[in-house]
């Protein structure tokens, strides 16, 4: 058995310049990763002085291009059955946890869509760098801090000035949970950015019954501004349901709404990137910005689903020995061959034209046809709703029943974390969003996040 290699010792804290003990991995004044920080000094001393261009220093190797998708190291497991983040170690305390966040400002409601933070009843965390007063600016004035090195500064292309780390985004990884449902989002290991959002809302009906609402949208790549496409989507849909459930709607009926409301806002950033609108036949042929989506409405007695493209709708029942369902049909060139009878599921989802999509939300789709449907479960159990990041992992009911822990129903920020665990874990080889929705909903306070 070999010892494991120590790192090498600095004479203070780089953050606060509190000398360090012995062996010590993390200051104990301020958290900074002393191991981290005297690597990169070790090897800043091995490594030539880059040149200096007024007074910055400029980067010696080429920029990468934005657009290609790169790998990370495999996720480690990290607690409560979850994948560890691989980005987050600089912001891991010494027992490999993240700090407490703090409580959520009482703002009022908000609405959410994975890219910022969640207000209301709802609580939001996220991977990505700190920002704070620099000790070492001049003046002490604001400015953003590598979370690799924790000395270096980060530049507009989002890269460290002193060793070159990439820095985390906001989106990269988002977390959200109200009273009775819970919802998060990840990179995954191998995209430059995160084209998937989501929106979590509670409510209450006419008669005083609760409501919660997930909705969930994943950007198409090859179009323009999925990001954009997909927040914008999860932001329409959550604020259409949120306007016409609590008046007494039918569920079906304003799901139906709501994905027009998120359709139209998607075409409306075809007009924002074209100029004024053009004739619909022309906007076929632009490659406008588009995504796919999902959303779930649950209450006392009944759950409702919409969607239109890839993105799954999953119901798993807290008694496994019950049988879990698929709740939705794709919109995808597997699933026609699949309803055409000529492949079989297992065939059609093994061809490389697969999740190739029929229907989306986008200026350039031929006809929007929202799916909805309606059910009443006679258990209580969970709705699971998510991307194809995730499904691509657990793809049948059965396999995703057995990623969603036991007590899903009782801990549903907690699932959605393990189920984002399970993808990375599984290769991450694209971004994933779930939301956790337990059945029946229970009490709660009405809010957004």
């Amino acid at each position: 058995m070999s010892q494991m290699p120590q790192p090498p010792q600095l004479s203070a804290c780089p953050t606060c310049d509190e000398p360090p003990q012995s062996g010590d991995r993390y200051c104990d004044r301020c958290g900074a990763d002393l191991s981290a920080a005297a690597a990169a000094a070790e090897a800043s001393a091995d490594r030539p002085v880059p040149p200096q261009l007024s007074g910055a220093v400029r980067a010696t190797r080429p920029e990468p291009d934005p657009e290609d998708d790169y790998e990370l190291a495999a996720p480690a497991t990290g607690g409560q059955g979850q994948a560890a983040d691989p980005r987050a170690a600089g912001a891991l305390g010494t027992d490999g946890t993240a700090p407490p966040a703090g409580p959520a400002p009482e703002t009022g409601a908000s609405t959410h869509t994975g890219a910022d933070d969640a207000a209301g009843t709802g609580t939001c965390t996220g991977t990505g760098t700190g920002t704070g007063a620099d000790p070492r600016l001049p003046g002490g004035e604001p400015g953003p801090r590598c979370a690799a090195c924790q000395e270096g500064t980060i530049g507009q292309d989002g890269f460290c000035e002193r060793c070159g780390h990439a820095q985390g985004r906001e989106r990269d990884h988002v977390e959200s949970e109200l009273e009775g449902i819970a919802a998060a989002t990840d990179r995954g290991l191998r995209h430059h950015r995160n084209e998937d959002a989501f929106s979590v809302s509670s409510a209450e009906l006419p008669d005083g019954s609760p409501v919660v609402v997930a909705v969930v949208c994943d950007g198409v790549s090859s179009a323009t501004r999925p990001d954009d496409a997909s927040a914008a989507a999860a932001h329409a849909a959550n604020e259409a349901l949120m306007a016409t459930l609590p008046l007494g709607a039918h569920p079906q009926q304003a799901m139906n709404e709501a994905i027009v409301a998120a359709a139209e806002a998607v075409n409306s950033l075809a007009v924002e990137t074209d100029g004024p609108a053009s004739h619909p036949e022309q906007q076929r042929h632009q490659n406008a910005p588009a995504c796919t989506i999902v959303s779930a409405v649950v209450t006392s007695d009944i759950l409702t689903v919409g969607w239109v493209g890839d993105s799954r709708a999953y119901w798993v029942p807290d008694d496994r020995t019950a049988p879990p369902a698929r709740l939705t049909e794709d919109d995808s060139w597997a699933a026609q061959m699949v309803a055409a009878g000529l492949m079989s599921e297992a065939e059609a989802y093994a061809d490389e034209r697969a999740h190739a999509i029929t229907g989306w939300l986008g200026a350039d789709a031929y006809e929007l046809e929202p799916h909805t449907a309606s059910y009443k479960p006679d258990r209580p159990g969970v709705v699971v709703v998510c991307t194809d990041g995730l499904w691509n992992y657990a793809e049948s009911a059965e396999e995703m029943a057995r990623a969603v822990p036991p007590d899903a129903r009782a801990r549903p920020l907690n699932s959605a974390q393990v189920l984002v665990g399970h993808a990375l874990g599984g290769g991450g080889h694209d971004n994933v969003t779930v939301a956790v929705v337990p059945f029946p909903a229970g009490p709660g306070r009405a809010g957004s996040a």
